[in-house]
């Protein structure tokens, strides 16, 4: 994922015209994020499931994320971690429902889409429409998460765009509540975990207290995405920081594509993790549903 310094690209963010002191990624922090090809060598689960039960993916509907010094991050879904696992899973055989908070059309980083990836590419094209469209998380928890529900789990892609909204949601509490009560699986990673953080709303304590992950290093956060140009400014707030102070353990300090289960939580650490998490999620929702046939 991390491609090589290319000569001397702008560290300077890069302003976004369509938002008043917004900025994207600078130019060198991209020549070292991204890449036109991800580390996705095949899928092992073809077709392996074909029954009714589904994914349902959360995603941000958000596009800016507020910084300390009042710029902001012009962000949303990182679309290889959407996307990576996502092919996986629908490779295997399960349909995915997109949702987001209030219904608004999921926001992607175009800007990390890996152009020359056919898996990435292909499952872009093909969730497109429900991302354009997608359901009103609050009308999937009214009439679609009781104990008949056809989903299997819960998807909560990364992408800074996760800290805005999604750790506050009522709609994301109810569903993690209802993924927990009924053993159902939740799949995160990079700062998707920030969602996890809603688990906590109106109780002493996080559900997932004593729950291990992997997320995003605050340290980056913290220091090269602001030395790089990556981010225009700091964040309000860190994601493991506020994970560790609900008591989950935080089981990575660097960026190395780290994944980690823990029960029915899986999670990855970074974009370098969304093959990896997609490889995992499949083996384990395959093997799920094998256990219950």
């Amino acid at each position: 994922m991390m491609a090589t310094a290319s000569g001397e690209l702008s560290k300077d963010p890069t302003p976004d015209r369509a938002e008043d002191n917004a900025y994207f990624p600078s130019p060198y922090s991209l020549s070292q994020y991204t890449s036109p090809k991800t580390d996705f060598d095949g899928v092992k689960h073809k077709d392996a499931y074909s029954g009714d039960k589904k994914v349902l993916m959360i995603a941000s509907a958000e596009r800016y994320v507020l910084l300390q010094n009042g710029k902001m991050f012009s962000t949303g879904n990182h679309p290889v971690e959407m996307l990576l696992p996502a092919h996986h899973l629908m490779e295997a055989g399960f349909d995915i429902d997109v949702a987001t908070v209030g219904g608004y059309p999921v926001k992607l980083e175009l800007w990390a889409l890996p152009e020359e990836d056919k898996a990435v590419m292909s499952t872009y094209e093909a969730l497109k429409p429900k991302l354009k469209s997608p359901l009103d998380l609050a009308d999937v928890v009214a009439d679609d998460l009781g104990e008949d529900s056809p989903y299997l789990a819960v998807f909560i892609p990364g992408g800074h765009g996760a800290v805005v909204g999604l750790p506050r949601s009522e709609e994301v509490t109810r569903t993690l509540d209802w993924a927990l009560e009924n053993d159902k699986y939740v799949i995160t990673l990079c700062h998707g975990p920030a969602a996890l953080l809603a688990a906590s709303l109106g109780k002493t304590e996080s559900p997932f207290k004593g729950y291990s992950v992997c997320v995003f290093p605050d340290a980056l956060d913290e220091g090269p995405n602001l030395e790089i140009g990556y981010l225009p400014g700091r964040l309000e707030w860190l994601v493991a920081d506020l994970l560790r102070e609900q008591g989950l353990n935080v089981v990575n300090d660097k960026m190395t594509g780290q994944v980690h289960q823990d029960r029915k939580l899986l999670t990855g650490d970074s974009p370098l993790a969304s093959n990896a998490l997609g490889l995992l999620a499949a083996d384990t929702l395959v093997e799920a549903t094998r256990d219950e046939g």
